[in-house]
């Protein structure tokens, strides 16, 4: 199963959690979205696929959420 691991800014509480697994999980193929919050630094997270998704796709979830995937 392919991963994806990104890291988002500006989440701060579960609202923001739910928020982004709520988008990425419309991404087709996405099987699970495991979020470690961070409110001190951009918030890790594990995107779990049955296939590959582009990083455009997830990039246009985490917006439509409302944050932005921090910079590599």
């Amino acid at each position: 199963m392919p991963e994806k691991n990104i890291k988002v800014q500006g989440m701060t509480c579960d609202h923001c959690v739910n928020a982004v697994t709520d988008e990425l999980n419309k991404i087709s193929g996405v099987t699970g979205v495991n979020i470690a919050l961070n409110t001190d630094a951009p918030t890790p997270v594990n995107i779990v696929a049955d296939n590959d998704i582009s990083d455009a796709d997830i990039k246009a979830a985490v917006e439509e959420a409302g944050y932005t995937i921090a910079p590599a």
